[in-house]
């Protein structure tokens, strides 16, 4: 009896610090939570653990207050199948008065990831479940990101039911390992090694930035698009700075270097390499083809009716609004794991975006027509060895940028 409980105490002793490593690194490192700072702390109810971890370590680092966001998933499950149409799109007026305020404070936030029931809507009407999206909440919270207006990131937390998605088997410590070194939290100087990672990603970022190409072309396996891109379009990566000057990296993991295309150049064939988890169901095969700039066609092995519900949100959500090029080199990448999981499975490989562009990623005469607006942002992956992406010039000469999943500029 002795040996068991000293083993469940060893096993509590790593579980706890393994929670405070990782709210150190959301706070310290992520958010960079400034003294005197509201921190809104948002997640499901079965992420309390780390978010009450996150709370210590932002009150260690001079909070004023930290105010926790609980979402449950089943209440979504309750409003797909019961509820009526119009709630699908319904923003409570309490979460909306809770963003603007965070905003006037200059506050910081930090998000929880890692979903807890996977399957949970799997066997609701896919076409309502793609519907489920609090429009103007939304909006507010992508109004909130594009002004700049918070220090804010996102990390995750792994569970059993997660586990059992990616493994077959509920193997936790596995998806804790997984996880660690995908966010560097492996390394004996986590801080350093972010440091020296975002230099690198700034560096391909400024190189690709100073070459001003005029689209981009993705070439692969049921892939051949070309995506214009915007005068002012500035290459950046997860180095990010608030309009009150505070730094922070806003996903954790990040591998990414990413730009806002223009909204009205995208013409072609695109199919994903990776399986896309959205609103508790998976996507599978995803392929679109794009005229003009809009998504005109949307077929799926599975998830089809998903993604077409949410491309037809709002007039913006059938337009791109980020393009993002991951390499090999990627820690992610590196471990061979579909995390079912867009924080971790986009910072694997690159990825593409439909809906809101980032208007931090333009120039000011490129906030018009060029810059898409939309009430959702939706990452799907597009990359891999198989996909060659090239840079395309004014006068169409063609550049390689990726081959072979390695960057060939910066």
């Amino acid at each position: 009896m002795t040996n068991k409980k000293n083993r469940q105490g060893s096993e509590n002793l790593k579980e706890d610090e393994r929670l405070q490593r990782m709210a150190r690194l959301a706070v310290e490192v992520g958010a960079n939570v400034q003294p005197g700072q509201t921190v809104l702390v948002r997640g499901r109810v079965e992420h309390a653990p780390l978010m009450r971890e996150v709370a210590r370590a932002a009150y260690r680092a001079g909070a004023a207050t930290v105010v926790p966001s609980y979402s449950d998933r089943h209440f979504d499950r309750a409003l797909i199948e019961l509820g009526p149409e119009a709630s699908l799109s319904l923003s409570p007026a309490g979460d909306l008065a809770t963003i603007d305020d965070l905003g006037a404070r200059q506050g910081s936030m930090i998000s929880i990831t890692g979903d807890p029931a996977p399957d949970l809507l799997s066997d609701l009407d896919q076409t309502r479940v793609g519907r489920l999206n609090p429009i103007t909440l939304q909006q507010h919270y992508m109004g909130l990101i594009g002004r700049r207006q918070v220090n804010w990131t996102i990390v995750a937390l792994p569970n059993a039911a997660w586990a059992q998605q990616i493994f077959g088997e509920p193997d936790v410590e596995r998806l804790w390992l997984a996880v660690e070194k995908a966010v560097r939290l492996d390394t004996a100087d986590p801080v350093a090694e972010w440091n020296s990672h975002i230099r690198r990603l700034d560096a391909i970022g400024a190189a690709l930035t100073e070459r001003h190409f005029d689209a981009l072309h993705y070439r692969g396996p049921g892939t051949d698009l070309t995506v214009g891109l915007l005068p002012g379009s500035r290459w950046m990566c997860a180095n990010f700075q608030t309009a009150f000057g505070i730094r922070h990296v806003p996903n954790l993991p990040t591998e990414e270097v990413f730009t806002t295309p223009d909204r009205r150049r995208a013409s072609g064939r695109l199919r994903s390499t990776r399986p896309l988890q959205v609103g508790g169901s998976v996507v599978r095969g995803l392929e679109m083809v794009f005229v003009d700039g809009r998504i005109t066609e949307v077929n799926a092995e599975a998830g089809a009716d998903v993604i077409r519900a949410q491309v037809a949100t709002d007039e913006g959500a059938a337009h791109l609004g980020e393009l993002a090029l991951v390499d090999g080199s990627s820690e992610v990448g590196k471990l061979g794991i579909t995390f079912f999981n867009t924080l971790f499975d986009e910072n694997a490989t690159s990825h593409i975006a439909f809906g809101g562009g980032f208007e931090f990623a333009v120039g000011e005469d490129d906030k018009g027509e060029g810059l898409n607006v939309s009430a959702i942002h939706t990452d799907f992956m597009v990359g891999g060895p198989e996909v060659d992406v090239d840079g395309v010039e004014k006068n169409g000469a063609r550049v390689p940028i990726l081959r072979n999943d390695e960057f060939q500029i910066g």
